[in-house]
């Protein structure tokens, strides 16, 4: 009878050798092979004795996905606020300033406007005259700024002219009368038509010296900008009433200016000083609200890295719940490298394991986070209905509905940064999964 066929490489004296070389033999030595993509999805499996390394895992997932999708709503939230901010304050004032270096009048202002209407990007310019007084009426009394412009140029001032505005502007520099913001009207007890008093602390000379200008003005219109700088501190006045009561001799303060790109008031900025004769200072509506707008970008990186260590705090859970299934799962990791399968096998396998934690957790996070930041609103409204609490009243954070503004260049982000995390903290126990002496593994089995 004829002897079977051995298999190439097959020993006549070790068989057990040519069981172990044929089953190295069929191994799939590529990275990422199949059998090392199975293994490390059974891995996610656990079974009932080790259900505490299935359970950190799910906390794991469940930590980078709150983290994730937390960011997002955070960071759109934050971007919101901020371009609202922005609309209200270049909906009110200007975006470009210029006034004398010496802040005295300017004179020439009606030749300067038509040159500075010229230069390419520039959509408006107002003249106007501002000065700081006390506004007394019987019930209070407190400083406010009072700007004299066009009835013209005061119609185009969206925090003014709005479907909120009371009273009405027709006829605004005939009447000589005011606008004033209605925290102020509210605070100083005042409503259309009855009058209130500006005393301006430079008057006439006199051999006893400067007296204070004292003159009642009657109240035209109440505005609401959204603003409440701009609604308690403000009042407007026709251009040549505010000539006459701050004696700038038919000089104005300041010349304002809109352009058609405000993000690139730099660019204006440039042209104008090539325009402006000597003697001329310029502020940018950036220049002028900096402090303001750099406060709020520290607190938009301080929120950024209190939220990352909620990311943080998951990626760690995964390097404990590896390392874990790496100690109860030293017996395999011996039979695997016994069997053919090589160092670099066995660290990709974990590490797979443990990025599956991370991506899985940053894509429902990503997904969590977007829903919740298009319908942040919705939301704010359902859990008020059901609280019967005033979530963000409007009364204190002068916003009539919560903003919110994604990014999406900051949301992948926000996602490369939780994966890398991710990846990050599974280095280090795959590594020691695959340093694992698989001779002492197999003696303690």
């Amino acid at each position: 009878m004829n002897e079977p066929a051995r298999p190439k490489g097959a020993s006549v004296n070790n068989p057990g050798a040519d069981s172990a070389s044929t089953a190295a033999e069929r191994l799939d030595t590529r990275p990422f092979s199949r059998w090392e993509r199975l293994i490390s999805l059974r891995y996610l499996r656990a079974r009932r004795k080790e259900s505490f390394i299935s359970v950190i895992s799910i906390f794991s997932f469940l930590g980078i996905m709150l983290g994730v999708a937390t960011l997002i709503v955070v960071m759109a939230v934050m971007n919101g606020f901020r371009a609202e901010l922005i609309r209200k304050i270049l909906g009110f004032a200007g975006h470009v300033a210029i006034y004398h270096d010496d802040l005295s009048p300017i004179f020439d202002f009606e030749e300067l406007g038509e040159r500075l209407k010229k230069i390419k990007g520039v959509v408006e310019v107002t003249p106007f005259v501002e000065g700081q007084v006390m506004l007394t009426t019987q019930k209070a009394a407190s400083g406010v700024r009072v700007r004299g412009v066009r009835e013209a140029d005061l119609k185009r001032v969206k925090g003014i002219a709005n479907d909120k505005l009371r009273g009405s502007l027709d006829g605004f520099d005939e009447k000589e009368g005011v606008a004033v913001g209605y925290r102020l009207a509210w605070k100083h007890g005042v409503d259309i038509g009855q009058n209130i008093t500006l005393i301006a602390p430079e008057g006439e000379e006199t051999p006893f010296g400067v007296t204070p200008r004292i003159q009642d003005f009657p109240v035209l219109a109440i505005f609401d900008s959204g603003m409440s700088l701009y609604d308690a501190n403000f009042v407007y006045m026709p251009l040549k009433a505010a000539m006459d009561y701050f004696n700038t001799e038919g000089g104005v303060t300041g010349i304002e200016l809109k352009v058609r790109e405000p993000d690139r008031v730099e660019d204006i900025e440039k042209l104008l000083v090539r325009a402006l004769p000597p003697g001329f200072r310029i502020i940018t509506w950036k220049r002028a609200n900096e402090t303001f707008f750099s406060a709020l970008e520290v607190e938009r990186t301080v929120m950024f890295i209190i939220l990352t260590l909620i990311i943080l705090v998951a990626a760690m859970n995964i390097i404990s719940g590896l390392i874990m299934l790496v100690k109860d799962k030293s017996g395999d990791i011996a039979i695997l490298r016994t069997m053919g399968a090589s160092r670099g096998s066995i660290l990709r396998i974990f590490f797979m394991t443990g990025a599956a934690i991370g991506i899985a957790g940053t894509i429902a996070g990503v997904v969590l986070g977007v829903v919740v930041a298009l319908n942040v609103e919705n939301i704010r409204q359902f859990l008020m209905w059901a609280t019967g609490m005033e979530l963000f009243p409007a009364k204190l954070y002068y916003l009539s509905k919560l903003p919110a503004q994604l990014d999406w260049g900051q949301v992948l982000g926000i996602a490369a940064f939780s994966l890398a995390l991710s990846f990050l903290a599974t280095i280090y126990p795959a590594w020691r999964a695959a340093s694992l002496d698989p001779v002492e593994a197999l003696r303690h089995e």
